[in-house]
């Protein structure tokens, strides 16, 4: 080691430790500007929701309320018909979620843990299955569910859900049941266990975290669905949430912006809370998930 090599150590050492608030500080700015672009948007949506009709056409988009107006929820609510949509988004969602779940846990456990021929030839049947738009399958199956006589009901949509959720399904839980020791389930089998308890009672509690992250991610995108639902529902009666707000309208057809961004803040509200509460389960689900053992 030189002489010029030893004094240069301590100020490259001073640099650094020089240098450390300042990258303290930019990650801190980067961090808030982050939040007030998550933050913000919520922010609006709520305070807008307390707007009258008056403000939304005459005032300012981004101005406060002048006088909250705590109606626009009752309309939503009662005037127009929000709790009836969520009643046909939950019938919709609820058997969809747990066919998807059920079956795609299954299918995963079976296309990863058994052994037998031609397995990796059908994961990449349903690998396949994630490449179709959805957009291309809606005609088809309309012209199917109209001469099957299911029209006029909410069957369409759960098994529309149940078909294009399942091939993302079944890819990640193969994921998550490879991350799990071929020991175990060996184990399993040596004290007598069967296919189905081996399955029941050793492999899903040991993918429960990747069960429900894939149940959160499939939730969000069955609830959230407009085209399906607006494609296979063919009266106001049997509209899920997303399409009932396409139908808050005023006097004359106008849209009545206060109950609709009220409504809009029910449904984002409630969804805040679920990804909330099942936070941790979520990361601690696709920690598990990105372990390849």
């Amino acid at each position: 080691m030189t002489a010029s090599t030893a004094a240069a150590r301590p100020r490259l050492a001073r640099r650094r430790r020089s240098a450390r608030p300042v990258r303290r500080v930019l990650i801190a700015l980067v961090t808030l500007l982050l939040v007030v672009i998550e933050v913000y948007p919520l922010f609006w949506l709520f305070s807008s929701s307390l707007k009258t009709q008056n403000e939304f056409l005459q005032g300012d988009p981004f101005a406060l309320p002048a006088s909250p107006d705590w109606g626009n929820y009752a309309d939503a609510i009662v005037g127009a018909n929000f709790l009836h949509y969520v009643l046909n988004s939950l019938i919709a969602t609820v058997p969809s979620l747990l066919l998807v779940i059920v079956l795609g846990t299954a299918a995963g456990f079976a296309l990863e843990v058994l052994v037998f021929r031609g397995r990796g030839a059908i994961l990449l049947v349903f690998l396949a299955g994630i490449m179709i738009p959805g957009q291309m399958i809606l005609l088809p199956l309309f012209a199917a569910y109209y001469q099957t006589g299911l029209t006029g009901t909410l069957w369409p949509l759960i098994i529309t859900y149940t078909a294009t959720g399942l091939p993302l399904t079944v890819f990640m839980m193969a994921t998550f049941f490879r991350a799990v020791p071929r020991e175990v389930f060996e184990a399993s089998t040596i004290d007598g266990a069967g296919m189905l308890r081996s399955f029941a009672l050793v492999g899903v509690p040991m993918v429960r975290n990747g069960v429900f992250t894939v149940a959160l991610v499939q939730f969000f995108f069955i609830w959230n669905d407009l085209l399906v639902a607006i494609t296979f529902t063919n009266s106001s009666e049997l509209g899920t949430i997303q399409v009932g707000l396409l139908n808050f309208s005023g006097q004359y057809g106008s849209t009545a912006y206060g109950p609709l961004l009220a409504a809009i803040s029910l449904n984002v509200g409630g969804l805040l809370i679920i990804y909330l509460a099942l936070n941790q389960r979520i990361m601690r689900g696709l920690a598990a998930g990105s372990v390849k053992g």
